[in-house]
């Protein structure tokens, strides 16, 4: 009988005769920013540290203030620095990750824009989580470079920051320049800088402390697949509907829709109404009107640029199938989520 081989235990890789430089993470908290980006790119670097027998990784916590910082949850997280200058030394063996969420045009104040535009001349990497792009866009530190950020903030994006290739992957590494889509999109990244400082038997034995079975790359997209997501598995209204999310702008007709996937108008609205309890017509729209509602809340875009954006060629239009949709007119529902921001900014009230 040939003599068993004992496979190396998988839970922890071999300790290098020499310890690795020690790399050290500054994570800005936005305000309102993903409790589960951050949990994600903490719990990754400790469970290296502890694969690894080193502290090969360190991390600290600064934001707008100095003292804390407020999830989109309401939790609050003590910080460890301020943003202003002499604060903190960043140097280039750095890594600098904004983590956003909710409304981070708001959240991407002028104090976090000077201090990421001053940290970014010292070299270090860059880059953003979950809707943190949009801080580094708007310091000008994405420019002529690739990212990625949550698909709900996509259109806006796209709108305000022309001079980015914005792609729909689940993380980007462009050089220096870093970017996760949020959600569990943190892990991977995560993963994919512990592979390129220890190997892919450190990255693959932290996915297992996680329990993360599926790693992904920088080739998967963040969003499921459309046949999943709308719950339809007919192909060909599948491809209906991706054409219809590409064209936006330049609505296509029913007819012409049809025509492309090799239906008749008359099959492609059966297979719709079947499917998507919907006309195709009404379908479109309601994701015309779906885009439109992100521009408004998203971005400074005016309502008839926000129209032409989505297709509508008239205003009224525009307002009238917006306000049969949602029940308010444009205006008004830019007004409300003003207002509503305006409250959400407010100190919490403490008794006592």
């Amino acid at each position: 009988m040939p003599a068993q081989t004992v496979p190396a235990l998988p839970h922890r890789p071999a300790a290098r005769a020499t310890p690795a430089p020690r790399r050290r993470f500054v994570l800005l908290l936005l305000d309102r920013f993903s409790m589960l980006a951050l949990a994600a790119a903490m719990e990754a670097l400790r469970i290296a540290n502890r694969m690894l027998g080193q502290p090969a990784y360190a991390w600290v916590l600064v934001g707008e203030g100095g003292t804390v910082a407020r999830a989109s949850t309401g939790t609050e997280f003590r910080l460890d620095h301020g943003l202003e200058a002499g604060e903190l030394e960043v140097d280039r063996d750095d890594v600098v990750l904004a983590i956003g969420g909710l409304d981070v045009q708001a959240a991407t104040t002028r104090a976090v824009v000077n201090w990421l535009r001053r940290v970014a001349r010292h070299g270090p990497t860059l880059g953003g989580m979950c809707t943190g792009s949009h801080a580094l866009a708007r310091a000008g530190l994405l420019e002529g470079r690739r990212a990625t950020i949550h698909w709900e903030n996509h259109d806006s994006f796209a709108e305000e920051f022309e001079d980015v290739t914005l792609t729909k992957s689940v993380f980007v590494v462009d050089g220096n320049r870093l970017s996760a889509a949020g959600g569990t999109s943190a892990i991977d990244l995560m993963l994919a800088l512990i592979a390129r400082d220890h190997g892919e038997g450190t990255a693959s034995a932290v996915a297992d402390q996680l329990i993360y079975a599926a790693i992904r790359t920088d080739q998967d997209t963040q969003r499921l697949s459309i046949p999943t997501r709308i719950g339809v598995r007919h192909p060909k209204l599948a491809q209906v509907v991706r054409i219809m999310e590409a064209n936006i702008e330049e609505p296509i007709s029913p007819a012409d829709l049809a025509a492309t996937v090799g239906l008749s108008t008359r099959q492609l609205e059966r297979l719709a109404r079947r499917y998507l309890g919907r006309s195709p017509k009404r379908y479109y729209m309601e994701m015309r009107l779906q885009r439109a509602r992100n521009l408004l809340m998203q971005t400074d875009m005016s309502v008839i640029n926000v129209a032409i954006a989505c297709g509508f060629t008239s205003p009224s239009h525009f307002s009238k199938c917006y306000r049969a949709h949602y029940g308010i007119t444009p205006y008004r529902e830019r007004g409300a989520h003003g207002a509503r921001a305006d409250v959400a900014a407010l100190p919490a009230d403490h008794d006592g």
